[in-house]
C-alpha cells in the first residue's frame, strides 16, 4: 500500500451484494480512495457517465449484466479506465473473456486488504499514465496511435461494424453532362474510427480485413437498391479481399449486381501477398465485375499492379489534380497518363477535382470522367447527386 499521504482517487464499486458492498466499501475507505457504491451494473454505467472514475471494482456474477457485461460496456466508452474484476467462482470462460476486453486484474474472492489495496492503487496510477499517453499522441499527432491495444480496439471496430454505412460521390461524364457512376466510400458512426483509413486500419491489426470487406459489399448491394438504373458503382477492395472466398461467391449479395460493380484496387497498397492476381481477378471478370487500379500515379512506382490487373479503368489520383491549372509539370503528367492508359482501352477518372480551374484544365487535357468535391461531396442520398455542375 502506498505510503504517499496525497494520493488520492475515485473507485467505483459495483457488486449486487449489499452486504459485501458496504464491507468493501469500508475496506477501501480506509486508505484515503473515495469509494462509489453500486448494486446494478447498468447504474454504474450512469455513474461513470456523470463524473471521473479512476477505477471499476466489479463483481463478476450479478444478475441482469455481469461482470464481463459491464466491462465491455465501459470499453465501448472509455478506452483508459481500469477495470478490475472480483470474483468467489473463478473459471477459465470468465478470465479469458476479461483478458480480451482489457481487464486491468482478474482476482478471486477471498483477497486480503494488502493485495487489493495495491491492485486498486497500481491500477489508478497506469490509468493515469495512459490517459497521459493518448494527451500526448493528440499533441504530437499521433493519431493512428490512439485506439489503444487491441482490447480496446476489438470494442471500437465492433462499434464500427455496427453502425458501418455507405456514402456515394458520383462520376460525371463532362462530354455527356451527367452522372455515369457513383463510388462507395465507407463510414461509420463510431466516433474514434471516423476516418475510414483509420477503420481499415484496425481491420488490418486485428486480421478482420474480410469481416470488413464482407460488411462493406453488403451494404453496398442493399444500397444499389435505390440507385438510378444505368449507373455503376465503383466499390474498394483492400488486396486481401482477393483472397476471400465470399468475394467470387456467385450467391453472395454483391455478386447478384456485378455487372454493375467496378471493383476498385489501391495503388498505395501492393498485391504482393496475394497469389495468383491474374488467376482471381479473371475470376471475378466471369462474374460480370469489371476492375479498377485507383490512386494511378501516387502508389508504387513500376508496372506490375498494371500488369496483374489489366485493369478496365485507371483512376488518376487526386494529388495530381491539385492546382494543376497552374502547375505545368502536373499538366504534362495528367495528359501523359490520360493517352497512355486510353491506348491500353481503359477508361480514365480523374479524381479530386475541386475548382472550376482544375476542371477546365482536366478538360483540355483529355479527361471527360471527373470526381470530386466540385460536382459533390459524398452522401447517403442518390438523388442530391444526380444534377450536379458539368
Amino acid at each position: 500500500m502506498s505510503t504517499d499521504k496525497t494520493f488520492t482517487a475515485r473507485i467505483l464499486l459495483v457488486d449486487d451484494d449489499d452486504l459485501l458492498l458496504r464491507a468493501l466499501s469500508r475496506l477501501l475507505t480506509k486508505p484515503g480512495f473515495q469509494v462509489v457504491p453500486c448494486l446494478d451494473a447498468k447504474k454504474a454505467l450512469m455513474h461513470l457517465a456523470q463524473g471521473d472514475v479512476d477505477v471499476v471494482l466489479t463483481d463478476l456474477m450479478m444478475p441482469g449484466w455481469s461482470g464481463i457485461d459491464l466491462l465491455r460496456e465501459v470499453r465501448r466508452h472509455n478506452l483508459d479506465i481500469p477495470v478490475i474484476v472480483l470474483t468467489g467462482s473463478p473459471d477459465l470462460a470468465s478470465a479469458m473473456s476479461a483478458v480480451e476486453l482489457g481487464a486491468f486484474a482478474y482476482l478471486t474472492k477471498p483477497i486480503d486488504a494488502a493485495t487489493l489495496f495495491t491492485t486498486v492503487e497500481r491500477a489508478v496510477r497506469i490509468g493515469r499514465i495512459a490517459v497521459a499517453k493518448r494527451e500526448a499522441l493528440a499533441v504530437t499527432g499521433q493519431d493512428d496511435k490512439l485506439l489503444g491495444d487491441k482490447a480496446s480496439l476489438q470494442q471500437r471496430f465492433a462499434g464500427a461494424l455496427g453502425s458501418l454505412w455507405m456514402a456515394f460521390q458520383p462520376i460525371v461524364s463532362v462530354r455527356h453532362g451527367k452522372v455515369i457512376a457513383f463510388e462507395a466510400l465507407l463510414r461509420t458512426n463510431e466516433e474514434t474510427l471516423l476516418n475510414p483509413q483509420a477503420f481499415l486500419s484496425a481491420a488490418e491489426k486485428l486480421n478482420a480485413v474480410h469481416v470488413l470487406g464482407r460488411a462493406i459489399r453488403r451494404a453496398v448491394a442493399e444500397a444499389a437498391v435505390l440507385a438510378p438504373a444505368g449507373v455503376d458503382l465503383f466499390v474498394n477492395l483492400h488486396p486481401l479481399d482477393l483472397l476471400d472466398t465470399d468475394l467470387v461467391d456467385p450467391f453472395a449479395p454483391l455478386s447478384h449486381i456485378a455487372s454493375r460493380v467496378v471493383l476498385e484496387l489501391t495503388e498505395r497498397a501492393s498485391l504482393d501477398e496475394v497469389s495468383a492476381v491474374e488467376e482471381r481477378v479473371a475470376h471475378l471478370r466471369r462474374l460480370g465485375y469489371r476492375v479498377a487500379i485507383d490512386d494511378l500515379g501516387a502508389g508504387y512506382a513500376g508496372m506490375s499492379s498494371i500488369t496483374q490487373l489489366s485493369p478496365d479503368v485507371a483512376k488518376l489520383d487526386m494529388s495530381l489534380v491539385r492546382g494543376i491549372d497552374t502547375d505545368h509539370r502536373r499538366q504534362r503528367v495528367v495528359k501523359s497518363l490520360i493517352g497512355l492508359c486510353r491506348e491500353l482501352q481503359m477508361s480514365v477518372v480523374v479524381e479530386g477535382v475541386e475548382t472550376i480551374g482544375e476542371r477546365d484544365m482536366v478538360v483540355s487535357l483529355g479527361g471527360d470522367l471527373l470526381q470530386g468535391y466540385f460536382y459533390a461531396r459524398a452522401t447517403a442520398a442518390f438523388d442530391e447527386l444526380l444534377a450536379p455542375p458539368v
